[in-house]
């Protein structure tokens, strides 16, 4: 089985980016309910992650909504709440309609300054997505490794829900939002757990890094050199128990070097497909984000390449059956 863990419903119906509009219009909860039918939630998928999951091989895909829509700067933590149920509960409805396909994994309903305490669990998600700066490219919140997250890390431990750390879109011009404000962020988080001792406290924690783990494998020893100097345990005793990444990586070279930084156990599949990048490489003549081809063409055993396409997922998701 091939198993996506990263997936947003980017091409969710028209309908839904309206009724955003006229919320973030109003700068209050609205009173607008969202009006959107099975067969349009049908034919936003049938034509696009679906078809590709035909065509590319892969058989079901963990779906959240679309990152960049977040948005948790927006509005205060009432029209942020009242975003993330709408948006969740349209993704509940798209998993139920298509249980073999997709898995439920939520946005949850933070706002810059917030305690993450106001976020509980609903529909059975088997994953949530945290975001680390919700204040859009401004990072005004305190580290990931700081007490004020540790409302948020209790309840995924008692519901035994792992968080892929991903970012929403950038206010701050200097940071494009999905070349350099979702990397910078994926770098961030994994230096801010090297700085920590999170894992201490939680060590049942789970964290998926997206898109590779940024910079993170890349250079490998200049963080493991910073957590000597810092006098912290070697990062596979300090993280590699708790932290994962995804193989969100559009070329050949970048997969190659994921595989033989970070240990097969710590790596997920995923596509991020219908997402970021969704051109053909001129090379290559494929899509970037076929990524199950890098997969396939990495130097792995069999039994390697089905613990990154689905046996990992299985035991970070523990709650998808």
């Amino acid at each position: 089985m091939i198993v996506d863990c990263h997936g947003h419903y980017t091409t969710a119906p028209q309908a839904l980016w309206d009724w955003r509009k006229r919320q973030v219009s109003e700068k209050s909860i609205s009173s607008n309910e969202l009006k959107i039918s099975d067969d349009q939630i049908r034919e936003s998928l049938e034509n696009a992650q679906l078809k590709l999951q035909r065509e590319r091989g892969s058989d079901v895909t963990f779906f959240s909504p679309r990152a960049g829509s977040m948005e948790h700067h927006v509005g205060d933590a009432a029209v942020s709440a009242q975003w993330s149920r709408v948006q969740n509960d349209l993704i509940h409805r798209a998993c139920a309609l298509y249980p073999k396909n997709f898995a439920a994994v939520c946005q949850l309903p933070q706002s810059p300054g917030v305690s993450p305490a106001n976020c509980v669990e609903e529909l059975g998600f088997i994953g949530c997505n945290l975001n680390p700066d919700p204040s859009g490219g401004w990072w005004k919140e305190q580290p990931l490794t700081d007490r004020w997250w540790y409302p948020i890390y209790e309840k995924m431990v008692e519901l035994d829900v792992p968080a892929m750390v991903h970012v929403s879109s950038s206010c701050n011009p200097a940071f494009h939002f999905t070349g350099a404000h979702y990397i910078n962020a994926d770098t961030t988080a994994f230096m801010q757990l090297i700085q920590g001792d999170l894992f201490k406290d939680f060590p049942q924690l789970k964290f998926v890094i997206p898109h590779g783990g940024g910079a993170a494998p890349y250079h490998w020893g200049r963080y493991r050199g910073l957590a000597q100097d810092m006098k912290k345990p070697l990062l596979k005793e300090h993280l590699l128990k708790n932290v994962y990444f995804d193989t969100c990586v559009y070329h050949q070279p970048g997969i190659d070097l994921l595989l033989k930084v970070i240990p097969v156990e710590n790596i997920l599949f995923a596509s991020e497909m219908v997402g970021a990048v969704r051109g053909i490489d001129p090379e290559t003549g494929q899509y970037y984000d076929d990524t199950k081809r890098y997969i396939e063409a990495g130097k792995l055993s069999a039994a390697d390449k089905k613990k990154i396409f689905e046996d990992n997922a299985r035991r970070v998701y523990s709650r998808w059956k």
